[in-house]
């Protein structure tokens, strides 16, 4: 496993640190529906404090906004957060004397919230100059990479940061990377990757990268139900619940018995993707049983990625908080490029050679 350099390894005392956090969040009429990605980044945020940074600016993108879009601000996001942690502020600006003014404002261990990158097309352009202007307007003198979900974009925020300030890994960038690369190098076995969904094309890479370390794949979801080839340690749904057209839906009990017996026998578990329409209570057996199969195992790895399935499982630990889990990814298609063994822009500069 590669070595990283991550906030433990940081002179934070005294410095204004700018941390690039995932606040990419869910939100209907203003109101966000799923803080996971603002939780997420607390514990970098109580260690940044703990170690005595002097002032901590936070930058994110929301959405995929054509220009200032002011219904994907982030200002209701600098709310739900001043609930979690104290001394949080926001502005709607991300560069200029109005933010320098901001951040001079801000209390010893204050955290200060820069409005919607993408509302900018540096972001997106890559752009040197762009988020040249940010780190000059806060005074920031360390940069920390805390967006696992974005890291494979090569955008200023995770890409051209680099050529500017010295990137270390926040906690939670940490965690994702220690737990799939050690599911991808050295996992307990036997390891078995649950594959979902409806799009075969996303997942047949995964499918086959695994084919090669894995022990037991299992394929269920729409996937399954179109008909995919079962092969040597590849185990396809053979039975399903449909809907009153025929339409196959989720998983039979007869594929989720033996799904079971498979998790059972694992001592690592990759899940990626559903096993039916599981957001219609009628089909979400299979991914719900499959779901408290994992998270009732205290002697496996077990990790959760894909949005869809993250967001599943997060539903279901709000009613079933005895459920954990080794790594529940804030980072969908980051997740799975990093399964894949593909370059991320966003971390290639924090590993250490």
């Amino acid at each position: 496993m590669r070595k990283i350099r991550t906030i433990r390894d940081a002179n934070l005392k005294g410095q204004v640190v700018l941390v690039r956090v995932d606040y990419n969040v869910p939100m209907e009429n203003g109101v966000i529906t799923d803080d996971l990605r603002i939780r997420a980044s607390l514990e970098t945020l109580k260690f940044l404090r703990e170690k005595g940074a002097k002032k901590i600016v936070l930058i994110s993108h929301l959405g995929r906004p054509e220009g200032k879009d002011k219904n994907l601000s982030l200002a209701p996001v600098a709310k739900d957060l001043a609930k979690l942690v104290s001394d949080v502020s926001f502005i709607d600006d991300v560069s200029g004397p109005d933010v320098s003014a901001a951040v001079e404002r801000l209390k010893d261990g204050g955290i200060l919230l820069l409005e919607n990158l993408r509302f900018y097309s540096g972001e997106e352009e890559n752009s040197e100059d762009f988020i040249r202007e940010i780190v000059d307007s806060v005074g920031a003198s360390v940069f920390v990479q805390d967006g696992f979900a974005v890291v494979h974009r090569a955008h200023a925020s995770t890409d051209a940061i680099g050529n500017i300030l010295p990137i270390y890994a926040g906690l939670l960038l940490e965690k994702e990377i220690a737990n799939l690369e050690k599911a991808m190098e050295n996992p307990a076995r036997p390891l078995l990757l649950i594959i979902g969904g409806s799009k075969v094309e996303d997942k047949a890479p995964l499918i086959e990268k695994f084919s090669k370390i894995a022990d037991q794949i299992v394929v269920g979801g729409k996937i399954a139900a179109d008909g995919y080839e079962p092969k040597e340690k590849i185990y396809v749904a053979e039975d399903f619940d449909e809907d009153g057209e025929g339409n196959k839906l989720d998983v039979g009990p007869v594929s989720t018995a033996k799904i079971a017996g498979f998790i059972t026998d694992a001592k690592t578990i990759v899940w990626n993707g559903l096993m039916g329409k599981a957001e219609d209570p009628a089909f979400s057996t299979a991914s719900t049983i499959v779901a408290e199969m994992m998270g009732e195992k205290e002697d496996a790895e077990t990790i959760i990625c894909g949005g869809d399935t993250t967001g599943f499982v997060e539903e279901l630990v709000k009613t079933h908080p005895n459920l954990k889990y080794s790594l529940i990814s804030t980072g969908g298609g980051a997740a799975l490029q990093f399964l894949l063994g593909k370059e991320l822009p966003g971390i290639e500069k924090i590993f250490i050679s």
